[in-house]
């Protein structure tokens, strides 16, 4: 382990680029596109699923499962992944997707269409925006990962607190630095998946699985980022 850590620091030190770099990264934004698309089917056939939408949302219980389902998954995908092949990763990660997208389903009774689509071309503008930073800056955004994670903590903290307060006030606060939380976060995980990528040898398993990992923190990214500014931009086009 020695030998491969020196090789490791060389490769750092020298900026070392892997010739499968290029193809790793498309495989992130790839994964990443399928998610969502993924995602945004599962969201609208339940939403025009009167039947489903029953089963989901009639029964208290079956919306707390899914939510702990989704939790589960996304801490067991990114704690068993080396030793998850990467045919039960992907599967994983697109059961993850489709659950997220039976949750999601909701906001088509919440928001208008044309507000959905207006916020989600702007997530997209914005999502691209900072991964094209976080891709080509030359600062290292590595100071920033403690700061963003404890204000996630913080947010979701904030966010139980206001279900009892039902602060409106509150919610737009919270909405707004979400919005900045989850824009820094694009930014910074695209630089580490990119420093991750860069360092791998091959287009193996192994590498793959990195890229997989790469693109679950970009999706979760892309999808929280989405949802903060609907809750900004959303309610002027219920």
């Amino acid at each position: 382990m020695e030998i491969q850590d020196l090789e490791k620091a060389i490769r750092e030190k020298e900026g070392y680029v892997s010739l499968a770099f290029p193809a790793l990264m498309r495989k992130v934004y790839v994964w990443m596109t399928m998610a969502l698309a993924i995602t945004g089917i599962t969201a609208y056939g339940v939403a025009t699923s009167p039947t489903l939408m029953q089963m989901i949302y009639g029964n208290r219980f079956a919306i707390w499962a899914l939510i702990i389902a989704e939790l589960a998954l996304v801490f067991w995908i990114s704690a068993r992944i080396e030793k998850l092949s990467l045919t039960s990763a992907t599967l994983l990660f697109i059961l993850y997707s489709v659950i997220n997208g039976a949750t999601l389903s909701s906001i088509f009774f919440v928001y208008s269409p044309s507000a959905i689509t207006k916020v989600f071309f702007i997530t997209a503008g914005t999502f691209g925006a900072m991964a094209l930073y976080g891709y080509f800056t030359k600062s290292d955004l590595s100071s920033w990962g403690k700061i963003l994670i404890m204000a996630v903590v913080g947010l979701i903290i904030a966010m139980l607190v206001n279900m009892f307060l039902k602060s409106a006030m509150f919610d737009l606060i919270l909405s707004s630095i979400g919005v900045l939380v989850f824009t820094g976060l694009t930014a910074y995980d695209t630089q580490k998946i990119k420093q991750m990528l860069s360092m791998q040898t091959d287009m193996g398993e192994g590498a793959q699985k990195v890229a997989l990992i790469g693109a679950l923190s970009l999706y979760l990214d892309f999808i929280n980022l989405f949802l903060y500014l609907l809750r900004l931009f959303g309610r002027g086009n219920d």
